[in-house]
């Protein structure tokens, strides 16, 4: 109890991002202390660990006590050791600029909304920054949803989303000359989420994944899903996250999306480890916001 005590959370002045001070989470926390941040994480789906020191085994071994790590679709960014654990980076193993490595995830998106079962959260590590830029940018899609029209709320909690792997409008501005998808068979997700934890409805639509809806002409779909898209990431819902060596971010992958802010220059080194992460058998499942 005593060392939850010295424990503080602050609010960051650039949105709804949160800062855990107090908290070596590359030692072997004990239950309080990862019970402390369960409980802070189902109120904040931001979560910033400063000055952390992970390797691949280590962040895998953290990630393991929210879930289970699953390997990343892509495969040339898994760790070579660890697959669980996959690089975010611009270079590649010789150290020369990775061109899709550099554009990579500058969509905004929610990661793997495209397959049947979704993750509940993600993590970042920091090994290498740019000098300036390089940030993450974060969109509150629990407020997105609560700041629509009560008529456009009570539609979408009706709608079913259909996802595929980079085919909304977001990621065929991004992606258009590379097929990404091929193969890929459709997923069927609610537009509105009741999220496992903390029971708030989630926007659960995305402009890189989801491109059309269960019942609708797919035009009219599509300009459904930028039109909502263009809400959600309004200033008001966002958080943009400044990169500094050792940070690490742990973000909910129900309640909000994600990009790359590409304002870097690209010469400048930029490495991350990163695990996704599904929730534990028996851990509650999200469920249609009726």
């Amino acid at each position: 109890m005593a060392e939850i005590q010295k424990v503080e959370i602050r609010a960051l002045d650039n949105g709804f991002g949160r800062e855990v001070v107090g908290i070596d989470a590359s030692s072997r926390l004990d239950d309080e202390t990862l019970g402390w941040i369960e409980q802070a994480f189902a109120e904040h789906p931001v979560l910033v660990f400063r000055q952390q020191r992970f390797d691949a085994p280590a962040l895998d071994a953290f990630a393991r006590r929210f879930g289970t790590p699953q390997r990343h679709v892509m495969l040339k960014y898994r760790h070579p050791e660890i697959p669980e654990v996959s690089y975010v980076r611009n270079v590649d193993d010789a150290g020369k600029t990775d061109p899709f490595g550099v554009k990579r995830a500058s969509n905004w998106h929610a990661d793997a909304t495209y397959e049947t079962h979704l993750p509940r959260l993600a993590m970042l590590h920091a090994l290498e920054v740019p000098s300036t830029g390089g940030g993450t940018l974060f969109a509150d899609m629990r407020a997105a949803f609560d700041a629509l029209e009560p008529d456009l709320k009570e539609t979408l909690i009706s709608l079913t989303g259909v996802h595929g792997f980079n085919v909304g409008p977001g990621a065929e501005k991004l992606y258009a000359t590379q097929k990404l998808a091929v193969g890929q068979v459709d997923q069927f997700h609610p537009a509105v989420l009741r999220h496992p934890y903390s029971g708030r409805p989630i926007l659960f639509v995305n402009p890189s994944h989801t491109y059309r809806f269960v019942g609708m002409e797919v035009g009219a779909g599509w300009e459904l899903v930028e039109r909502l898209s263009k809400h959600a990431i309004e200033p008001r819902f966002r958080y943009h996250h400044h990169w500094q060596p050792g940070d690490l971010v742990i973000w909910d992958e129900l309640a909000t999306m994600h990009r790359n802010a590409a304002d870097a220059d690209p010469k400048e080194r930029r490495v991350l480890l990163r695990s996704i992460v599904y929730p534990a058998v028996g851990a509650p499942k999200p469920i249609a916001a009726v």
